[in-house]
């Protein structure tokens, strides 16, 4: 199991929240997803490795920014 963390910029309300969810949850093998728009935290974890370019563009498919912090 794969766990990476990111931080998100522009999320605000719950709204946000679903929205990343449903975007970064598209990507193959992922099995969690915790986000929180008050913390702008998106920690994915994942039955395989995960390819972080996905989960980055997947964000951005959402309208928001990420970077990875662990």
């Amino acid at each position: 199991m794969s766990t990476s963390e990111y931080q998100v910029t522009g999320m605000s309300c719950g709204h946000c929240e679903v929205a990343i969810r449903g975007e970064v949850g598209q990507i193959a093998g992922v099995t969690d997803i915790d986000v929180t728009a008050q913390g702008g935290k998106l920690i994915v974890s994942s039955d395989q490795p995960l390819d972080d370019a996905a989960v980055l563009a997947a964000v951005d498919e959402a309208g928001y920014e990420a970077v990875r912090i662990r």
